[in-house]
Formats: C-alpha cells, sequence, structure tokens
C-alpha cells in the first residue's frame, strides 16, 4: 500500500524589524560618520524602549587577538559612571572586610561565599578579591571563568587596597577585552544620561583604547566605532573626532 506523507512549509525566521526601529533608523544615515558628540546625541534621541536603555560602544580593532602581543584588555573609569548599580563581592581576609564594607561593598567574605559560588552561585556583577586569598579563589576559575567573574590582577580586582577597588567599581571604573574577533563590547551609560555626559564617557573609553595600542599591532588600529542604545540602531563615529588619539 502506498502511503504519502504532508510536509510541513518552511517557516520564515526572519523577522523585519519593528516599526520604531524603522523609524528610529530612517534618522541615521548608515553610510556617514558622526562626529561623536553628534553621534551621542542622536544615540539618546534615538531610543524608544519605555526602560531606560543602555548606551552601547562597539570598537572594530586592527589587532589579531589569537596573538598574546596584540591582547588588548584594561578598565577605564567613566567621568559618570555607567548608570547601572553594580553588585560587588569582596573575597578577603576578616581584617579587610569592614574597610570593604564602609567602601559600599554588597558581598564580604571568604570560605562561605567561596562554598556558595562552587554551589552555583553568581548573583553579582564584579568580584573584587585581596592577593593572598588568590590560593582559594583560584579553585573557582571553572565557575567564574567562563561568566567574566574571575578576579584579574590586571582588570584591578586583585588587589591588597579591597576597599579602593569597591570605591572606584562603585564609582564607574568598567573592564572591557578585545574578543576574538577584533571587538571591544562596553556599556558606557544610558540614554537617560545627559548628551554630554554621554560624550565625555565614550572620549574617556575611545583615549584609554588608543593609550593601550600594542606595539605589534600594524596598520589601522580603529577599524571602526559604532554607537547604539541597547534597542535601537547604530551610529557610526568618525574618530578624527575624538581629541587627542
Amino acid at each position: 500500500m502506498e502511503t504519502t506523507s504532508k510536509r510541513r512549509p518552511k517557516r520564515n525566521h526572519t523577522r523585519k524589524p519593528g516599526k520604531q526601529f524603522q523609524a528610529a533608523a530612517a534618522k541615521v544615515d548608515a553610510s556617514t560618520l558622526y562626529d561623536i558628540a553628534e553621534a551621542c546625541k542622536l544615540v539618546k534621541e534615538n531610543a524608544f524602549a519605555k526602560f531606560d536603555e543602555s548606551v552601547e560602544m562597539h570598537v572594530r580593532l586592527g589587532v589579531d587577538p589569537r596573538q598574546a602581543n596584540q591582547m588588548v584588555r584594561g578598565v577605564a573609569t567613566l567621568p559618570h559612571g555607567t548608570g547601572k548599580e553594580v553588585r560587588v563581592l569582596v573575597l578577603t581576609t576578616p581584617d579587610k572586610e569592614q574597610a570593604a564594607k564602609d567602601a559600599g561593598a554588597d558581598h564580604v567574605g571568604l570560605d562561605e561565599y567561596i562554598q556558595k559560588i562552587q554551589g552555583g552561585w553568581t548573583d553579582v556583577d564584579v568580584i573584587i578579591c585581596s592577593p593572598d586569598v588568590m590560593p582559594k579563589v583560584g579553585r573557582l576559575g571553572r565557575v567564574l571563568g567562563p561568566r567574566g567573574l574571575m578576579p584579574n590582577p590586571k582588570s584591578g580586582t586583585v588587589t591588597p587596597d579591597v576597599a579602593k577597588a569597591v570605591t572606584e567599581v562603585k564609582a564607574g571604573k568598567i573592564d572591557f577585552r578585545v574578543d576574538k574577533t577584533g571587538i571591544i563590547h562596553v556599556s558606557i551609560g544610558k540614554v537617560s544620561f545627559g548628551a554630554e555626559q554621554i560624550t565625555e564617557n565614550a572620549i574617556e573609553l575611545i583615549q584609554v583604547l588608543f593609550r593601550m595600542k600594542p606595539s605589534a599591532a600594524k596598520g589601522t588600529y580603529f577599524k571602526s566605532i559604532t554607537m547604539a542604545s541597547t534597542m535601537g540602531p547604530g551610529v557610526k563615529v568618525d574618530k578624527s573626532s575624538v581629541p587627542g588619539i
């Protein structure tokens, strides 16, 4: 007996941008490189979500992240912070716990938090620790590493002055690292910020990246700089409009 089977029609998984996004994108010329101040103003004006969107910066660098001497990783202290409430855990010895709490750390301790993390708890944004506890914290690499939470001296999260580190993080210090495609992705504020505040944060990040250019990197260093709100269209930045680079 011959049987037939009905084939399900193929679904179109390509979703068209919503009307609000299309309206915002229509106000941005995708072929134009905007002055940094104008770009920040456009990002702010074209945010349409009902929540306070983050302002994101995506910088494509002319580096090969596979080469150790071309890895770009560091920190920047944004003059106006990120607008995000950063949850900080400090892992340290008892003699430094009170100073960390006074500086504004949300969680402070050692062994009890190591046990919680080993059990899967990672409900924090930044972990800071003193060098003398790294032998214990180092065992958490498999849990913290993939989440980008592992303390590291290069990012200032392994330091004898944990109180100072907490103060800096709470004030707007951010950690960044180039990804495998050579791009830095980082949040530099909120659309509720003033346009000048966003501009000053953006300039600070770009200047920090400029100072970190690896000597081994050849050719064009800043290949492209794009800004966008969480839900909004990208705005290309003219790198020549950024002072000091």
